[in-house]
C-alpha cells in the first residue's frame, strides 16, 4: 500500500514539473471589427506559451478563413527585465535601476490563398546578458553597466497580435501579464 502511495505522489510531482516547464500565456481576444467580415479560425488555435527555463515565448501556427484577399501581419513582443547596477571606476555601485529589453518577432505581410490565411508560428527569444546590457544606460558614461549578481533576466510580459491591412486595431490579441 505504501508503494502505491509513493508512486501516486511521484506521478503528481512529475506532472507538476512538466506543467511548470511549458506554460500557456493569456487567452486570445478577438475583435471582429478589425478583420474582413466572416473571418474565423479554420484550423489550429491561436495560443502562446513560454518555457520557464529559457524564457522564450512561442505562439502557435493556425489558419484563418473568410479573409478574402486582405493581407495580415502577426507580431510577438516579449518584454524582459533585470536589475542593472552602475559601477564607478572605484569599483563601487553608485546607482541601481530596473532595465528592460523587448524582443520582437514578426511574420511580415501574410497573403491569403483562396480566402484562407496561414499564420506562421512566431518565437521571441530571450536576450543574452550581452544583448540586454547593450540596450541599458547609466547616468555617467564612464560607469560600467552590469546585471546585479544573483539576479537574472526575467520575462515580464508578452503581447501577440494579428492585424489586417486597412483595418484599425488587432483582430487577435493575446496578452500575458
Amino acid at each position: 500500500m505504501k508503494r502505491l502511495g509513493f508512486i501516486a505522489v511521484l506521478s503528481m510531482l512529475l506532472v507538476g514539473f512538466w506543467a511548470s516547464v511549458a506554460q500557456a500565456a493569456g487567452t486570445p481576444v478577438f475583435n471582429p471589427a478589425a478583420a474582413p467580415q466572416g473571418t474565423h479560425v479554420q484550423t489550429g488555435t491561436p495560443s502562446c506559451s513560454f518555457v520557464t527555463g529559457t524564457q522564450n515565448v512561442t505562439c502557435s501556427s493556425f489558419e484563418l478563413a473568410g479573409v478574402g484577399n486582405v493581407d495580415a501581419t502577426a507580431t510577438l513582443a516579449a518584454t524582459y527585465t533585470a536589475t542593472i547596477d552602475c559601477r564607478n571606476r572605484g569599483g563601487n555601485v553608485v546607482e541601481s535601476h530596473a532595465g528592460t529589453f523587448t524582443a520582437t518577432s514578426t511574420s511580415g505581410a501574410i497573403s491569403p490563398v483562396n480566402g484562407r490565411l496561414t499564420v506562421p508560428s512566431l518565437t521571441a527569444t530571450a536576450p543574452t546578458e550581452a544583448e540586454f546590457l547593450a540596450q541599458q544606460t547609466c547616468p555617467n558614461p564612464n560607469w560600467t553597466k552590469e546585471i546585479r549578481a544573483g539576479t537574472t533576466i526575467t520575462l515580464v510580459s508578452s503581447v501577440y497580435t494579428v492585424t489586417f491591412e486597412g483595418f484599425t486595431g488587432a483582430y487577435i490579441t493575446i496578452i500575458d501579464p
